[in-house]
């Protein structure tokens, strides 16, 4: 019974932080572009020795 008056606040406060975590990033505009960060993570990029080989 003792394990409980240690796990209950302990469950409730991460569950808290977590609570703060998503509101601070929601004000903060990180769920403002959701597709932009998609088609990024798709672009290719050529490879740097590609672009020295050029004259």
């Amino acid at each position: 019974m003792t394990a409980l008056a240690w796990l209950v606040p302990a469950a409730l406060l991460l569950g808290g932080l977590g609570l703060v975590a998503f509101l601070w990033a929601l004000r903060s505009g990180q769920f403002e572009d959701l597709e932009g960060a998609s088609y990024r993570a798709l672009e290719d990029d050529p490879p740097d020795d590609q672009d020295r080989a050029k004259p």
